[in-house]
């Protein structure tokens, strides 16, 4: 299965980046979000990560341009929804909202058409189950930032057929990704070994064992990890982190995936991390 056209659900970081990898590897991508100032706010996003290709020699003005007339904006889903080869949403980590999307996906995309889901930890196998197609339910998780991330995790759920993770392992490739093939369980691989790493960091710093500069020290000196956990934290948002923490809580009922009362107390404040401009760090200028 070729898969040429491609729709986006949801404009915002992870969805606007893999509009933007789609777009710039020759898809033709259509960019949905439910108010049209989120769509705006995403291709200015884009525009600019695109535009900072360019000043680095990594990207012609040219194949900018290029990349741009591949994306279209989509304010009414049902219109959107009814060509495409392939659709993705990514939208916030929350099932509720997930399954509608995948209801609504289902009922206006031909059945032809594979639906993908960019979650981090949640059951693909019970989004399956919302859909009258469940063969051609996939998860499909890229990591942020998207256009710079080289990994993403193709999730199978229980009835995901063959033909659907053989077509999306293609996409993945041609979109200039590496595929790596999981089984569906919370939170899959990478956030299973990588969150509660982040969680047991927060556990450190609300025990006083350190400092948050000098937990993040430890890791980046010591294993050699490009970033701390709490500056990843901060990265990825620390609402996604307890998001993540309580399905592997809520999945395998062990104590060692409690989340942090620190990170829920940071989350009930406000401080998300750099979306919010506070979280373990300061961001606000």
């Amino acid at each position: 299965m070729d898969i040429k056209k491609l729709l986006v659900v949801g404009a915002g970081l992870m969805g606007g980046g893999i509009a933007q990898v789609a777009a710039c590897n020759g898809c033709k991508v259509l960019l949905y979000d439910v108010k049209e100032e989120f769509i705006e706010r995403g291709l200015a996003a884009i525009i600019k990560s695109l535009a900072a290709f360019v000043a680095k020699g990594k990207m012609t003005e040219e194949a900018k341009t290029a990349a741009l007339a591949n994306i279209s904006k989509a304010t009414d889903l049902a219109a959107a929804a009814k060509e495409v080869d392939f659709a993705i949403e990514a939208v916030p980590e929350v099932f509720a909202i997930k399954e509608g999307v995948f209801q609504s996906l289902d009922k206006y995309c031909p059945p032809r058409t594979i639906i993908a889901s960019n979650t981090s930890s949640l059951s693909i196998s019970k989004l399956a189950a919302v859909t009258g197609r469940p063969g051609k339910v996939i998860g499909m998780h890229f990591f942020s930032p998207v256009p710079y991330m080289q990994l993403v995790e193709l999730i199978k759920g229980l009835a995901t057929s063959a033909e659907t993770f053989a077509a999306t392992e293609k996409l993945a490739r041609e979109l200039q990704k590496t595929p790596v093939a999981v089984e569906d369980y919370p939170g899959f691989a990478a956030n299973r070994i990588v969150v509660p790493m982040i969680n047991e960091a927060v556990y450190a710093l609300m025990e006083g064992v350190a400092s948050s500069e000098d937990i993040d020290t430890v890791c980046k000196l010591g294993y050699n990890h490009p970033l701390g956990p709490l500056q990843l934290a901060d990265l990825i948002g620390l609402d996604v982190l307890l998001n993540v923490m309580e399905v592997l809580y809520e999945g395998y009922g062990d104590s060692k995936y409690r989340p942090c009362p620190l990170l829920k107390k940071y989350v009930a404040a406000g401080w998300l991390g750099r979306k919010s401009g506070r979280g373990f760090y300061s961001y606000e200028k």
